[in-house]
């Protein structure tokens, strides 16, 4: 199998040379064997480092990439380990798209609010995020009403 060196797996996997050096550091990868001082890398480098952007892109912290690529037992096979973690990165996804869809309605909520100071905005303090929709049901009128 070729050694490569540091500039040339980082090339390959487009990376920067201190990214490698970093995971190395973190233990992402493992140390590579050295010739003159210099490191010396081969093929499985650049695939783990492929597995690791792609982890990334997936949202998947580097604690996370870890246990992917370290926290199981050896025979557990790469497939099984991808998808119990990402698995667990949906759960997360999920809540994070519904606490983000409650933002959303506060801020489009608050966007009908006519009052003149903060304290005053019946919709904001009551925290009735679905203003327009609650007055239209309670036939109360429409948003201006509420503030």
């Amino acid at each position: 199998m070729e050694d490569l060196a540091i500039g040339e797996v980082a090339r390959r996997a487009g990376i920067r040379t201190s990214a490698v050096r970093y995971y190395e550091s973190i233990g992402l990868l493992p140390a590579p064997k050295r010739v003159s001082g210099r490191r010396r890398y081969t093929e499985d480098t650049v695939q783990i480092l492929k597995v690791v952007q792609l982890a990334q892109a997936a949202g998947f912290t580097i604690a996370e990439i870890q246990i992917l690529l370290n926290g199981f037992a050896p025979e557990a096979p790469p497939s099984a380990r991808w998808q119990l973690l990402a698995r667990q990165k949906l759960r997360e996804l999920d809540a994070v798209i519904e606490r983000t869809q409650i933002m959303k309605r506060i801020l489009e909520s608050s966007l009908s609010c006519g009052c003149l100071r903060l304290e005053d905005c019946a919709a904001l303090l009551a925290g009735d995020h679905n203003t327009q929709e609650s007055n239209a049901e309670r036939g109360s009128g429409d948003a201006q009403e509420v503030c």
